[in-house]
């Protein structure tokens, strides 16, 4: 089943009326989110967020209505609000409040560190201590940090010790 155009052209037209002009995006297909888009779109005054179920969505909408088209990735899901929630949580952190425009979750991510080990408290953990430089403030990369795909040469500040 394909969702009509008629009710999606109606709501949005009834957002625009209501709240001014705003930005409409719709999932997939489209171009991958990247933090620079978030930070692009986290400076548009309101969003508006198209998600489709069952099949899609009228071709029409895209075609006519919306703005741009999104994807979070190349996989299938079932609708797109999962989608959504990716873009809101990613527009959010690119927002003053949240570590401001290029707040800190964004320079890591765009600097391809999503912030390096952490530990908390008890120092001694099944036998697993907390290694005694992040108590000094810098933290290497961890041997089972190291492993993982993307996190090879992290450095990152330890929270708590």
């Amino acid at each position: 089943m394909v969702m009509k155009p008629e009710p999606i052209f109606a709501g949005v037209e009834a957002l625009r009326a209501a709240h001014g002009p705003g930005r409409v995006s719709s999932f997939p297909p489209g171009i991958l989110l990247t933090p620079e888009t978030a930070a692009r779109l986290s400076k548009e005054e309101h969003l508006i967020l198209l998600c489709g179920r069952y099949e899609g969505v009228d071709q029409r909408v895209a075609d006519h209505l919306a703005d741009e088209e999104l994807s979070i990735g190349d996989y299938v899901l079932s609708g797109g609000e999962l989608p959504a929630l990716v873009l809101i949580d990613a527009v959010a952190g690119s927002c003053r409040g949240s570590g401001g425009p290029g707040g800190a979750a964004q320079r890591l991510v765009l600097a391809g560190d999503p912030g390096g080990a952490h530990y908390t408290r008890p120092r001694d953990f099944r036998g697993w201590t907390v290694p005694t430089f992040s108590c000094r403030g810098t933290t290497p990369p961890s041997p089972r940090g190291a492993r993982r795909k993307g996190s090879a040469g992290r450095r990152g500040t330890a929270r708590t010790c």
